[in-house]
């Protein structure tokens, strides 16, 4: 299926949101519709266009599945709760580790352990209790690309990769923003009225730290990872990047503490420099950034040993590790 790209400079921002509108209350009707809130740029620029379109007939959730930033589910529900819009909290950790549990591939993480459980599982319960036929969520061009080159599979990508919503999982997929990259729905966010914290947000995965845990994403290699990041986004926000992250390894790595062997942890750290996520290339970090960030990593995130600085080109390298 081919999708014609809106780039920024065509963008007509008052005329692509009357359209998105129209075709959200076009194709729900009098129905209702569900949407799914990540607290990203993209689910949330799709959350105001649903409500602008539906009004209290679109029922947003916001599915903790125990993968997320530290805080994130609070900060979301409380920013939408400003924006007089509410966002029903649902706890899902239990099924999305039990899911995840035994995985390490990339792709069974993404596929089984994360689309499934989400769309499958806890979306098609929601669905089905709520009485709604229709799902909005935030598809953009570069997750339909990545997905369909077979460069890694986008959790949100389903029609594109030959899967009916309607038969696999009871309800439709509505994906307004899916003609445009990070730049434009940026433009798009502002317009309705998002806040910078939310409209300027450095992008964040779909399967959100299950990508930042190389290996099997248990509870306990997740809070790992939410720790370093916490400590990472802190230690960069005075840099210029477009997406930075904290990646833990699979691997051991022989260390030293207190005089003795430590066979530790490693965090790569990557931040990188871009316009539309196709092409990227390492932000230049000021070395002593660098050095405080690994002090920082090595004695606060028990375990860690080694930090290293990521400093291939997108291509060949992506800006994910998994």
């Amino acid at each position: 299926m081919s999708i014609e790209e809106i780039k920024v400079e065509q963008l007509n921002i008052d005329t692509f949101v009357a359209e998105k509108t129209a075709e959200i209350r076009s194709a729900v009707g009098d129905g209702l519709a569900v949407n799914a809130l990540s607290g990203g740029v993209d689910s949330s620029a799709v959350t105001l266009l649903g409500h602008k379109a539906l009004g209290d007939r679109l029922k947003t959730y916001f599915i903790d599945n125990g993968l997320m930033r530290e805080g994130e589910p609070q900060f979301v529900v409380e920013t939408f709760k400003k924006l007089g819009i509410h966002v029903e909290l649902v706890d899902s950790r239990k099924e999305f580790f039990a899911a995840l549990k035994g995985l390490s591939d990339p792709e069974e993480k993404r596929k089984i352990g994360i689309t499934q459980t989400f769309y499958k599982d806890v979306f098609a319960r929601i669905v089905k209790e709520s009485g709604a036929k229709f799902l909005l969520q935030g598809t953009i061009l570069t997750d339909v690309e990545e997905t369909t080159a077979g460069i890694k599979a986008q959790h949100n990508v389903l029609a594109q990769m030959g899967i009916d919503t309607e038969e696999a999982y009871g309800y439709t997929v509505l994906e307004p923003v899916i003609q445009l990259r990070k730049p434009a729905v940026r433009l798009i966010a502002e317009a309705l009225g998002l806040p910078k914290s939310i409209s300027q947000r450095p992008p964040f995965p779909g399967p959100a730290l299950t990508a930042r845990v190389i290996g099997e994403a248990t509870p306990e290699r997740i809070e790992l990872v939410r720790k370093a990041t916490v400590i990472m986004e802190a230690e960069l926000a005075e840099v210029p990047h477009f997406q930075c992250m904290a990646i833990l390894h699979e691997d051991r790595m022989t260390g030293i503490r207190d005089g003795k062997r430590d066979f530790g942890l490693q965090i790569e750290v990557r931040c990188w420099d871009t316009q539309d996520c196709v092409t990227a290339k390492p932000a230049r970090v000021p070395y002593e950034v660098l050095e405080r960030l690994a002090d920082r990593l090595t004695s606060e995130v028990p375990g860690v040993v080694s930090v290293t600085y990521h400093v291939a080109k997108k291509p060949p390298s992506t800006m994910e590790a998994v």
